[in-house]
């Protein structure tokens, strides 16, 4: 039985796919508007029990009733499939997450930001060095201060990742603790820690105000008519 809120989610995507209009919807040219097959409830079952925890409900309901990844936000919803006999997530970035560490709650807190601006304050620049060498042995060395600090395995536990935007972008759904069901970006590459998105009236966005969002926005973007959900 299809969930309420994933009624006709799947052909509302395919009738986008159809639009000479598709084109301009950012990310469309990667995911070209196909679905997966939903998962059955034995898979998702299986998938659950290899992660060792509980899906938000959300999240596995589009998974059985919609698809299980594909056309979505950005480049992609990142699909789940079984790959010599073991379920995986693949994308850019899919294997970002610590599969040791999903049944932990996510932080709520990354690292202290004095402590990331103290050592952003001392990062080399080229223009200081004269040799190039010498500038690439003081930034690797620098990487090896930051890399710990901004990306250690902690900081994304309980959480997987969903979405790549480009440009090292990503963004997170996290599936334990206190923020479970709610989607996090991921911009730890422009120096920044993971923030959560944010909705209209500033409270954390879910994964289905996450996908149906954009799916209303890609309608409004190629005109194409929809129904509210």
């Amino acid at each position: 039985m299809v969930d309420q809120q994933w009624t006709g989610v799947r052909q509302r995507v395919a009738a986008l796919g159809t639009q000479p209009t598709s084109s301009k919807v950012f990310g469309s040219l990667g995911h070209r508007w196909a679905l997966e097959d939903p998962l059955a409830h034995d898979g998702l079952a299986e998938l659950e029990a290899q992660m060792g925890v509980r899906l938000p409900d959300d999240y596995r309901n589009f998974l059985t009733s919609v698809g299980a990844g594909g056309a979505g936000p950005a480049y992609s919803l990142f699909p789940v499939r079984r790959v010599q006999g073991r379920w995986r997530r693949e994308g850019d970035g899919a294997d970002l997450a610590d599969l040791t560490m999903l049944a932990r709650p996510f932080p709520d807190h990354g690292p202290d930001p004095e402590d990331l601006e103290a050592l952003l304050a001392v990062r080399p620049e080229e223009e200081d060095f004269e040799e190039i060498e010498d500038f690439d042995d003081a930034i690797e060395a620098w990487d090896e201060r930051w890399e710990p600090l901004m990306f250690a395995p902690e900081r994304t536990a309980g959480a997987i990742v969903i979405s790549h935007l480009g440009c090292a972008q990503r963004e997170w759904l996290i599936i334990s603790g206190t923020h479970r069901g709610t989607i996090w970006s991921d911009c730890r590459a422009d120096d920044t820690d993971l923030v959560p998105l944010l909705g209209q009236a500033g409270k954390p966005v879910t994964f289905a105000r996450w996908y149906i969002d954009w799916l209303q926005q890609a309608e409004l973007t190629t005109h194409q008519p929809s129904t509210n959900a």
